[in-house]
C-alpha cells in the first residue's frame, strides 16, 4: 500500500469521528427544542445541513444513536467539570469550595435558568426506559459525588443525604419553572439561595 493510498485511507477513516463529535452538540440543541419523539429526522435533517443518508453514515443506529451520543457528551462534560472536582476537593473549607465551583459551573452551563437539562427531559418522556441506565448513572454519580463532599465539609451522614436531595431537586425543579412561566432569574435565584443557605450551615 503506498503512502499516498495510507493517507487516504486514515483521512476516510478519521472523517466520521470528527464529524460525528461536531454533530453531537448541533443534535443535543435539536433534542432540547424538540424532545426525543419530536425530534423528527426531517428536523434533524434541517438542523444539521446534513442528508438522511450522510446522517446514517455517521450515526448507523439512527436516532437512538444520535440521542446516546449526546447524553454522553453531557455526562462527559458533567465529569469533568462538576463530579471530578467535587470528588477530588479536599475537606472541611475545600469541600466547600469544591461546592461553590459545582454551583458556578451549573449555572454556566444551563446558562442561568436559560437551557433546560436535557437528561433529566429524558428521564421524563415515554422512551425513558430505552435510555434508563444512562439517565440513571448522570443522576446517581452527581449524587454520590455531592454528598461525599458534603460529609467532607463536616455534615453527618443524614445532614449530607439531606442536602443532597434538597440541591438535586432544587436545581431540577427551577429549570422547569423558569422554562415554564420564561424568567430564566428564578433558576439563578434559586441556587444562590441554597448556595447562601448552605454556606450559613457550614460547621
Amino acid at each position: 500500500m503506498t503512502d499516498a493510498t495510507t493517507s487516504t485511507t486514515a483521512t476516510t477513516a478519521t472523517k466520521p469521528l470528527s464529524q460525528r463529535e461536531e454533530l453531537i452538540p448541533v443534535l443535543a440543541e435539536i433534542f432540547r427544542a424538540h424532545g426525543y419523539e419530536g425530534a423528527s429526522l426531517a428536523r434533524i435533517t434541517e438542523g444539521t445541513g446534513l442528508g438522511k443518508g450522510s446522517l446514517y453514515y455517521v450515526f448507523p443506529g439512527g436516532k437512538d444513536e444520535m440521542a446516546n451520543a449526546v447524553l454522553s457528551h453531557i455526562d462527559g462534560w458533567f465529569q469533568r467539570e462538576v463530579f471530578i472536582p467535587l470528588r477530588e476537593s479536599g475537606d472541611g473549607e475545600d469541600a466547600m469550595a469544591g461546592i461553590d465551583h459545582m454551583f458556578r459551573e451549573v449555572k454556566s452551563y444551563f446558562l442561568s435558568g436559560r437551557k433546560v437539562c436535557l437528561i433529566g427531559v429524558f428521564a421524563l418522556v415515554n422512551v425513558r426506559d430505552r435510555f434508563a441506565d444512562k439517565v440513571k448513572d448522570y443522576f446517581v454519580d452527581w449524587a454520590a459525588a455531592l454528598n461525599d463532599a458534603l460529609l467532607r465539609s463536616g455534615r453527618d451522614a443524614d445532614e449530607a443525604a439531606g442536602w443532597t436531595e434538597e440541591i438535586l431537586a432544587a436545581i431540577q425543579g427551577a429549570l422547569v419553572l423558569a422554562r415554564a412561566i420564561d424568567d430564566h432569574a428564578v433558576f439563578v435565584r434559586t441556587l444562590d439561595r441554597l448556595q447562601q443557605r448552605l454556606q450559613a450551615t457550614n460547621v
